[in-house]
């Protein structure tokens, strides 16, 4: 007995239904959270206190450091089975990290807290090793390329994985010889063409970012609609944080990295990482006082500063490039980037939307996914920035294959697409949880002020300012985690964890063989 997905555009190169072995691999799905966040002081102000010692060290713990200031903290938690018990887990890195931030709180939106310019928004630091130096420099190149206020836009990675029962009774039931790790790749690919052509239902359903502070513009006459006094936006935006705001950029804009083969991926990627970009190379890798500003004058320092919705990755080994990895070892996970942090969520997303994300990521590997031809790159650029920055407006018009529908059509279209796909992973998990979240979102297509983007504009044509509105909800979530407290067993593990990393990062210092300029010659040349 099999369980099926029908599809229009069923093909014989892709069969859209799972067979009983299959379906029991679903069961086996990891999932791991990276969800940023802000150090604010009580007045909505960023902290411009360091990294809290207590919390241990950011170079070397596992679950708690920063990504691009010292105020922006990054919770990561393990690669788990249960949804559930990650969310769990993030949680309780939210309660550790107030209790070591006394007067501080975690600012629960993606767009900022009140700024000062750039200068406010100190750069992380890593310590003396070179890893740390490198680390610290990648982040000084970011400022000069794009200033730090961009970099303080804070967001949710998810990141999700099949498991190996479950590629090796799909790969049996599609027929396909050779290399089990050789068809995971490309099936992952597969997966990647069909998240980039409908991703804007993401923007649409989760975009939590209408609006934003106008400490954000820095004196610069804000493009956007006012509201309240400090308080502009688009009345119709989902998601600001993923606009021409946000994590987009001139000079990335003329990269066309290719997905439709790891090797493509690959090759586009690394071209971008090598090629010189001269507005870059008038910056200058070093300042005036020789010291480091930049890793190199590239377009890309690092394959990590492309700015991707969505990302192939495979845990690398030390001193490997994220590249080189994939080239050795073939996808092992995926990392969605495209996530806004709900205010009104104490971590930012629920159990409900990470089940909506499974189920949509398996209908993008099991629907047909043709390579991607330029046409339709223009259609699938051009429908996420308009769901971006107008995806509430009933009257949006949105484009598939050439043929136009309303918003509101296409995302009914898609959800009784993944429908079938909710049903295989309740099947998996033996209860109705997959096809009850995506009730929820469905729920959000018939009226757009469900939607968190809604849910914020709503208070804000109210009266509220954006500021006030997500302050209001950081005093709510900490006061909740705080009253809550911390189980014993993870308090324990996260002091363990944060001792274990101050000893880890001396001794990294400690042992570095190469001088830093050898180091970072040895690294660019890989």
């Amino acid at each position: 007995m099999t369980a099926s997905v029908s599809s229009k555009s069923s093909t014989a190169s892709q069969q859209l239904w799972l067979n009983d072995d299959a379906v029991a691999g679903l069961s086996g799905i990891q999932i791991g959270i990276e969800k940023e966040g802000l150090r604010v002081t009580a007045d909505a102000n960023i902290a411009q206190t360091a990294h809290p010692v207590g919390m241990g060290s950011t170079l070397t713990h596992d679950f708690i450091t920063t990504d691009y200031s010292e105020a922006l903290l990054e919770f990561i938690t393990p690669k788990q089975y249960s949804i559930d018990k990650s969310l769990e887990f993030l949680s309780q890195l939210h309660t550790f990290a107030l209790l070591k931030m006394p007067g501080e709180r975690v600012w629960p939106a993606s767009m900022p807290c009140r700024l000062q310019g750039d200068e406010s928004i100190p750069i992380a630091e890593y310590g003396t090793s070179n890893s740390g130096r490198m680390k610290h420099i990648y982040r000084r190149g970011l400022d000069v390329r794009y200033g730090r206020i961009m970099q303080s836009i804070a967001g949710i990675h998810y990141n999700f994985s099949f498991s190996s029962d479950f590629w090796e009774a799909y790969q049996q039931q599609l027929g396909v010889t050779g290399s089990i790790e050789l068809f995971q790749s490309d099936q992952y690919f597969h997966l990647l063409r069909n998240f980039h052509r409908h991703s804007w239902i993401l923007y649409y359903l989760f975009g939590a970012s209408p609006v934003l502070d106008k400490s954000f513009f820095d004196g610069e006459e804000p493009t956007l609609e006012q509201f309240q006094e400090n308080t502009y936006g688009a009345r119709y935006a989902t998601s600001l944080r993923m606009s021409d705001l946000g994590y987009k950029n001139s000079a990335q804009q003329g990269l066309q990295i290719n997905h439709d083969s790891l090797n493509d991926y690959i090759r586009t990627l690394a071209h971008a990482v090598k090629q010189p970009y001269e507005p870059y190379e008038e910056i200058g890798v070093k300042d005036a006082n020789g010291e480091y500003q930049q890793l190199n004058a590239n377009i890309l320092q690092i394959e990590n500063e492309f700015y991707s919705e969505i990302r192939p990755k495979r845990v690398t080994r030390s001193g490997e490039r994220p590249v080189m990895a994939l080239k050795r070892r073939g996808v092992e996970y995926l990392e969605v980037r495209s996530l806004d942090i709900n205010p009104f969520l104490p971590v930012g997303m629920d159990a409900d939307q990470c089940r909506f994300i499974d189920s949509f990521l398996l209908y993008c590997l099991l629907s047909n996914s043709p390579e991607q031809c330029p046409d339709e790159w223009a259609d699938i650029d051009r429908n996420q920035r308009n769901v971006i920055i107008q995806g509430r407006d009933p009257e949006l018009v949105l484009t598939h294959c050439g043929t136009p529908g309303s918003v509101q059509e296409r995302a009914e279209f898609l959800m009784a697409q993944i429908e079938p796909c909710a049903a295989l992973m309740d099947r998996a998990y033996a209860d109705e949880s997959h096809s009850a979240a995506l009730e929820v979102q469905r729920q959000k297509v018939g009226n757009p002020e469900l939607t968190p983007s809604g849910m914020v504009m709503k208070q804000v044509l109210d009266g509220a300012e954006f500021l006030d509105l997500v302050q209001d909800q950081a005093r709510k979530h900490s006061r909740a985690a705080l009253e809550t407290g911390l189980d014993p067993v993870v308090r324990e593990t996260l002091e363990t964890q944060a001792k274990a990393s101050i000893t880890a990062q001396k001794e990294w210092e400690a042992n570095d063989e190469l001088s830093f300029e050898e180091f970072l010659d040895a690294y660019n040349r890989m």
